[in-house]
């Protein structure tokens, strides 16, 4: 799965941003500042660092600069800072891309997307059994054959993969998806993408080993 660190301190964006970035497959890691972001690099390996500029302890140029030169790992600018010479002071220290605020939620998953192809990260590589799903490339095959996801089964999917060894109830799946189509998915409509989904990915259906129901309490993905 792909780790991101947010360098971020205002909690209301950290906040929305992470379930977004949850909910898109990313694994996420919050540090308000400077001094927090190079803890969590010193103990974790990242793939990739969202990066504001005004941080409660310093500035994201000189955090830009550290990473770059001790860790060698891609860096994109979040900022409100949308000024020409912020923008190319970002990008002479090494950033790989620059967003102003406010932004487009689904155009930071491109350029995330897009900068971790471009270089070479498979850190969203995820396998189950004969099942791999590259979050960075949005597909999913098995046995080397493309499976063809929906919208929803792919995020679906991506829920659980996201939470694997944790038991998600109806209730959770159903606020974690029911968006990607711009209509309310309701219970029944839920039942019917778990089942599709299984029949697409597991090699029993019927009993299954990749999702599997936990009576009276949801499904749960042990792979």
């Amino acid at each position: 799965m792909t780790k991101l660190l947010l360098v971020e301190d205002d909690k209301s964006i950290v906040t929305n941003l992470t379930e977004f970035l949850t909910a898109e497959g990313f694994s996420v890691k919050n540090a308000p500042g400077q001094h927090d972001a190079l803890s969590e690099l010193e103990k974790d390996r990242f793939d990739l660092v969202l990066l504001d500029i005004s941080l409660a302890d310093g500035n994201g140029f000189s955090l830009c600069s550290a990473i770059k030169a001790d860790y060698g790992i891609p860096v994109i600018f979040l900022t409100a800072s949308a000024d020409e010479y912020s923008t190319v002071t970002g990008f002479e220290l090494g950033a790989d891309d620059y967003i102003p605020k406010p932004f487009r939620p689904r155009e930071l998953i491109l350029r995330i997307k897009n900068i971790l192809r471009l270089t070479g990260n498979n850190g969203g590589l995820t396998q189950l059994g004969e099942v791999a799903v590259d979050t960075v490339k949005g597909t999913a095959t098995k046995n080397g054959k493309d499976l063809y996801l929906s919208a929803l089964e792919y995020r679906l999917l991506l829920v659980f993969i996201n939470n694997r060894g944790c038991v998600l109830s109806r209730n959770q799946l159903l606020s974690a998806i029911w968006d990607i189509a711009g209509d309310f998915v309701n219970d029944n409509t839920l039942t019917v993408y778990i089942k599709r989904l299984r029949e697409k990915i597991e090699d029993d259906p019927q009993n299954p080993t990749i999702i599997k129901t936990v009576r009276g309490l949801g499904y749960r993905m042990d792979i």
